[in-house]
C-alpha cells in the first residue's frame, strides 16, 4: 500500500465501506449504514415494540430487516404460544416480507435463503451473530436498545475491533472438525477478547466447507470477540451461487498483506486431536481422554453451532450400523426444516433414527433450555452446542459436556466420554 493509503484488515475495510469513508483505524468511532438487520422471537419484536411505540417511529427500511421464530418453536406453553403470536401479528403490522416462521435457526435460515453476501454490514438480535462472518459479511450481535435505533435510522456507531488472526495449517485427521478448534481456542485463547475480531486464514481454509466455516465464526462470541471473519473465496460464491445468488468475485475483500494486526496465532489442526470442554465453560476444554470415564445420560445434536447438514452427516457416519446405550438418550434437532429434508433425502435422518436417534423440531431448543430435551437435576449431557453454562440446559445442577458431532454420536453409542476416531477407521 502507498504512504498516502494505509494497509488495512478486512474487518476495517468492510466497516470503512459502511461508514463511507476510505480507510478505518483501530479503535476509531464511526457511524456505518445497515444492510441488513435480523431479529428473531425471543430477541425481536416483544423487545423494541414498546421502544418504537414509545419514539412514535416506524421502520427504516422493512425490506432490510429479517425475522426468523427459532427459540419458541414450536410452543410447547400458553407463553410461548403468546409470544409468537405477539411476533406474527408485528411482523404483519409493520409490512416484514422476510418473516421465517419455525423455519429453523436465524443463524442457519438467514444463509439458506441468500441474505448474506461479502461486503455486508450486518446486526442480529443474537449472541451467535458472529456466524455471518463466514460469508465475508461483518455481522455483529446488538441488544434490543441498539436494535431499535438501528430499526428507527437504519444506522449504528461502532468502535473498530482490533484484528486478532488464528492460521489454521494442516488438514483435519479423520473424526476431528471445526468444533474441536474453537473449544481449543477457548481453552488456549481465553473468553475475554473483547472488541477483537477473530480472523480466520491458513492453509486449512481452502479445502473447508461452507458449513464448517459457519461453525468457526459462530463460536468466536465464546471467545468473547466482537465477530469472526473468513476471506470469500471460490467454497463461498459456489455456496452463494447454490442459494441463486451469483455474485462476481471481489478480491478486495481481504486483509491486505501488509495489514497490521493485534495478534496471530497458529494452530497444527493435524496434530488436533477431537476436543471436549467440561463444565461449565468451553474454556474447560481439552482432549477428550483427558476428561476420564464421564457416563452420559443425554446426548443432543442440535444448535445453529452442531446440526447444520453437515454436522449430521459426521453423526450418521460414526452412528451407522451402531446403537445408542441403553442408559442414553440420543435427541437430534436439525438446524433448519430444509436441514431435516436434505437429511429425509439422503438417508441421512434413517441411519440416525436406526441408533435410536429421537428427531426434534427445528429451532434452539434444548441448547437455550426450551422445549423438550431440557435436563433433569444432576443429568449429565454432551452436546453439539456452544455454550455448556451452568444451567443453561435445565437444572442447575445438571451437567453439560461440549463436544464436536463425531464426538456426541461416539459418546451416545459408549454410553460415556469417548473418541469418535476408533468409530470411524
Amino acid at each position: 500500500m502507498s504512504a498516502q493509503t494505509p494497509a488495512q484488515t478486512l474487518a476495517q475495510k468492510l466497516v470503512a465501506r459502511a461508514a463511507g469513508v476510505a480507510t478505518v483505524a483501530d479503535d476509531q468511532i464511526v457511524t456505518c449504514r445497515v444492510d441488513l438487520a435480523m431479529m428473531h422471537d425471543s430477541g425481536g419484536p416483544r423487545r423494541v415494540d414498546s421502544k418504537l411505540r414509545f419514539l412514535g417511529a416506524g421502520i427504516w427500511d422493512p425490506d432490510r430487516v429479517v425475522v426468523v421464530s427459532d427459540h419458541f418453536v414450536p410452543a410447547v406453553d400458553l407463553d410461548s404460544a403468546q409470544i409468537l403470536q405477539f411476533t406474527r401479528a408485528w411482523v404483519a403490522e409493520h409490512g416484514i416480507k422476510h418473516f421465517y416462521d419455525m423455519r429453523g435457526i436465524c443463524h442457519v435460515v438467514l444463509p439458506e435463503h441468500g441474505h448474506l453476501a461479502p461486503g455486508m454490514f450486518v446486526v442480529g438480535g443474537d449472541s451467535h451473530s458472529p456466524t455471518g462472518g463466514a460469508w465475508g459479511a461483518f455481522m455483529v450481535g446488538i441488544g434490543a436498545t441498539e436494535m431499535a435505533g438501528v430499526l428507527v435510522t437504519g444506522e449504528i456507531w461502532i468502535r473498530v475491533p482490533r484484528t486478532l488472526r488464528v492460521l489454521l495449517n494442516g488438514q483435519f485427521m479423520d473424526g476431528v472438525a471445526a468444533k474441536d478448534v474453537l473449544l481449543h481456542l477457548c481453552a488456549t485463547l481465553g473468553m475475554e477478547n473483547e472488541y477483537r475480531v477473530i480472523e480466520f486464514a491458513g492453509s486449512l481454509l481452502p479445502s473447508l466447507p461452507m458449513p464448517e466455516r459457519m461453525t468457526l465464526c459462530n463460536m468466536t462470541a465464546e471467545l468473547g470477540a466482537k465477530t469472526g471473519l473468513i476471506a470469500p473465496d471460490e467454497v463461498t460464491y459456489a455456496a452463494l451461487r447454490a442459494v441463486g445468488r451469483d455474485l462476481t468475485p471481489e478480491p478486495h475483500w481481504r486483509s491486505d498483506p501488509d495489514a497490521a494486526v493485534e495478534q496471530s496465532c497458529i494452530v497444527d489442526v493435524a496434530q488436533l486431536p477431537p476436543q471436549v470442554a467440561a463444565p461449565h465453560s468451553p474454556a474447560n476444554a481439552a482432549p477428550v481422554h483427558a476428561h476420564g470415564k464421564v457416563a452420559i445420560d443425554q446426548a443432543y445434536i442440535g444448535a445453529c453451532t452442531g446440526a447444520k447438514l453437515a454436522d449430521l452427516h459426521m453423526a450418521a457416519r460414526v452412528l451407522k450400523g451402531r446403537k445408542v446405550h441403553p442408559r442414553t438418550r440420543l435427541l437430534v434437532a436439525p438446524a433448519s426444516a430444509r436441514t431435516m429434508m436434505q437429511a429425509s433425502r439422503d438417508g441421512t435422518l434413517t441411519t440416525l433414527t436406526e441408533a435410536g436417534a429421537i428427531v426434534l423440531p427445528s429451532g434452539c431448543g434444548a441448547c437455550a433450555g426450551m422445549g423438550a430435551g431440557v435436563l433433569a437435576a444432576k443429568e449429565v449431557c454432551i452436546a453439539s452446542t456452544a455454550r455448556n453454562f451452568q444451567g443453561r440446559m435445565g437444572a442447575k445442577d445438571s451437567l453439560v459436556y461440549l463436544g464436536s458431532p463425531y464426538t456426541v454420536a461416539a459418546s451416545a453409542i459408549e454410553g460415556m466420554l469417548a473418541d469418535p476416531r476408533p468409530f470411524l477407521s
